[in-house]
């Protein structure tokens, strides 16, 4: 799957491991390099979708995002490629349609609640 990124800091991360460490801690670093990594292994979004790190849709004012785990309570925060995002007749995102993401942010978005 095509990635790509949002976010200038994440980039660098995504790229310096020492930096990711540094700046993220050695838990959250190592979980978020393993979820760039099963993003990038995957040909769609469907393939990740019942791996480790609970991938799902956001909804309400998230809606159109995705998330999975990091460290509690921490998401890693994505969007698709695809412009519209497919869906189905009843709204549905359609997960294997997805084959890009950029990652948006790393994130405690229930604490906006």
């Amino acid at each position: 799957m095509n990635i790509s990124f949002g976010d200038k800091d994440l980039k660098k991360y995504a790229n310096n491991d020492r930096l990711a460490l540094r700046k993220l801690g050695a838990k959250r670093a190592k979980v978020f390099k393993r979820r760039l990594d099963d993003l990038s292994a995957a040909e769609t979004l469907e393939d990740v979708r019942h791996l480790p790190g609970r991938y799902h849709e956001l909804t309400e004012n998230r809606k159109g995002l995705w998330a999975c785990d990091l460290d509690h309570p921490y998401r890693l925060i994505f969007t698709p490629h695809e412009e519209p995002i497919p869906a189905d007749e009843h709204g549905r995102y359609i997960w294997i349609e997805i084959k890009g993401v950029e990652i948006v942010e790393i994130a405690n978005y229930h604490k906006e609640r």
